[in-house]
């Protein structure tokens, strides 16, 4: 991947007399693998002793930039030009068939950004991530969450999707975004709520009839999580020619819902969720698929827990677009390497394991000679 870096676009014109784009990427994402959490950080480990020894002679990087050279190259390496070659490098690391597997899209705001950028609002990324794999695959900043809908669909003609289950939250169940699912080549699982009201109370009354119900394919699944037990109950049928709008959702197969019963020393609730499917599911896969849509969110939740990032305070929009594909870079790369070599070793280990010794880093990038 280094060896592409060169080819990363920046927003401005540079010669790259002084220090090369390609290499200073190189610095940031090798120092992010080693759960460094901020660009200072990433300086001062750069500028140790057995660190540029390391740098010299494995990747040539004679020079470490000062701190104020190393923020200004930073900001002007193009996030479009550096998410186009995390896409391409992400999808060399998946198998060649992706059949049956789910991708999920979800956005995270990150919250310290504030007022920043072209949006004056705080960052918003919309992220396409492969659930069984663990592997985040492209990425897109919108405005903010409603914007979500369009950047969805141009990612989804940037991303090999032939073969996978697409899922997403209520906000895109969108005929346009059905659509584009099904051009592409994949098939979508989509939740039914607000946005969708018409359609979402035609499958909550055909559900909620008893005698309709009972006919409908069913699964149950429960778990148990310290003192909390989720018992998830689905529904799928075939059924669906009453469907008044059936023909406004392209390939439309199935509709399905969830009764989700949380029990707690302090008592029970229960919530419905109602979907509809390009693929005529069975109850068991209704809720594998749907329990996928969460990868994306244990995701957003290591990168703040491992890398802070919704305490990053720096103040410029291509810094922190940059920064967090070098954190889902680093992200990825631990998790293919568990993958590859059976490691149960934890994330934070792994990453302190580089830290401490850097040929450890060749390993887990995959680079070893």
């Amino acid at each position: 991947m280094v060896g592409h870096f060169n080819a990363v676009k920046t927003t401005e014109e540079y010669s790259g007399y002084n220090h090369s784009v390609g290499r200073t990427l190189t610095i940031a994402i090798l120092g992010t693998l080693c759960g460094l959490t901020d660009l200072s950080k990433i300086h001062q480990w750069a500028k140790s002793r057995h660190v540029q020894t390391f740098l010299e002679h494995n990747f040539a990087i004679f020079t470490i930039p000062s701190y104020s050279w190393l923020c200004a190259l930073m900001s002007i390496i193009s996030p479009t030009s550096l998410n186009e070659l995390f896409t391409n490098w992400t999808m060399t690391l998946l198998p060649d068939f992706l059949d049956g597997l789910t991708i999920s899209f979800d956005g995270k705001t990150i919250r310290s950004t504030g007022k920043m950028g072209e949006y004056d609002k705080p960052l918003h990324i919309l992220s396409a991530h492969l659930a069984e794999l663990g592997l985040t695959i492209s990425q897109k900043t919108v405005g903010e969450k409603s914007n979500e809908i369009p950047a969805m669909q141009e990612l989804l003609n940037l991303i090999d999707i032939r073969g996978c289950m697409v899922v997403a939250d209520a906000l895109n169940c969108q005929t346009k975004t059905a659509e584009a699912i099904i051009k592409n080549g994949g098939d979508y699982l989509l939740n039914a709520k607000g946005n969708q009201e018409i359609l979402m109370e035609d499958i909550e009354d055909y559900v909620q009839e008893s005698s309709l119900r009972k006919d409908m394919n069913k699964s149950v699944k429960t778990e148990k999580n310290r003192d909390r037990i989720e018992k998830r109950t689905a529904f799928v049928t075939n059924d669906i020619n009453w469907l008044v709008c059936k023909s406004e959702w392209k390939n439309i197969a199935c509709i399905g819902a969830i009764n989700t019963v949380f029990e707690t020393k302090n008592g029970k609730s229960s919530e419905w969720h109602y979907f509809i499917s390009s693929r005529d599911l069975t109850a068991d896969e209704l809720l594998n698929h749907a329990r996928l849509e969460w990868s994306v969110e244990v995701m957003h939740w290591l990168l703040d827990v491992h890398f802070g990032e919704d305490s990053c305070r720096v103040q410029d929009q291509n810094i922190q677009e940059n920064l967090n594909m070098a954190r889902k870079i680093a992200l990825n790369s631990i998790k293919f390497y568990k993958e590859k070599n059976g490691i149960k070793r934890s994330i934070s280990k792994i990453m302190f394991d580089c830290l401490l010794e850097c040929d450890k880093i060749l390993s887990v990038m995959g680079w070893e000679n």
